[in-house]
């Protein structure tokens, strides 16, 4: 039976390789992100702003409407805006902020009463080991990708008697366009990779879909790195 899959930043890297996952499972993918655009397979493609609390209600409701309750939500949208602490701009820290944590939220809020009525659901929020090893230049990210673990704790507790699991999955260095605009510091992070390479948008899909099946149904309240050791479960 196909389920409901709700995927943030849908458009590329991360969460087009997540969307693409679930297609080939036979789900109903339905894509959100700023720019509309989907992989090929897509049940539907939403432009929404997920700083937009009502944009993303309205957005999730459509997709309730049409295909059922949420079985899953693959919370993925993020942006980054590096800085030094002292140079960046209030705007930088904001916009990053809305984007990675409210948006968050408001992701998960609007996906949780049809889990909660069904009893059963999967939300995963896609974090990142930057928190975990501290990254110059990104503490608004940092900040943002580290409360996505409180919340998702803060959320496991509240909906596990209601058979709805809540996790985060925590990419390291990962083969994306976000990545490619970090230049030399990409070199210098991939050497510090025990497994030698820089993971795949693939690497992080498999993981991602694992959390959302039955063989996961026990798993909540976890945070999962998905970095080639580059963090060591710090």
């Amino acid at each position: 039976m196909s389920r409901l899959v709700i995927v943030t930043g849908a458009s590329r890297g991360i969460g087009a390789a997540i969307a693409e996952f679930f297609v080939a499972a036979g789900d109903h993918v339905v894509a959100l992100s700023r720019s509309g655009v989907a992989p090929a397979g897509c049940a539907k493609s939403l432009t929404v702003d997920v700083t937009d609390s009502h944009a993303v209600n309205d957005a999730v409701k459509a997709a309730i409407a049409e295909f059922g309750p949420v079985d899953v939500a693959v919370v993925n949208a993020g942006v980054t805006r590096d800085g030094l602490a002292m140079r960046m701009s209030d705007e930088q820290w904001r916009e990053v902020l809305a984007t990675n944590l409210d948006g968050a939220f408001f992701t998960a809020r609007a996906s949780l009463a049809s889990m909660v009525r069904a009893r059963s659901g999967s939300i995963i929020f896609i974090s990142s080991v930057s928190p975990f090893m501290g990254v110059p230049g990104q503490a608004n990210y940092a900040a943002a990708k580290a409360g996505l673990v409180g919340l998702a704790r803060a959320l496991a507790k509240e909906v596990a008697t209601r058979g709805v699991t809540v996790n985060v999955v925590a990419p390291g260095l990962i083969d994306t366009d976000m990545t490619t605009d970090l230049g030399a510091a990409k070199d210098t992070m991939e050497a510090m990779i025990p497994m030698g390479r820089i993971g795949q948008p693939s690497d992080v899909a498999g993981v991602v879909g694992f959390l959302a099946g039955n063989q996961a149904r026990y798993i909540t309240g976890a945070v999962l790195c998905v970095d080639g050791g580059l963090a060591m479960g710090q």
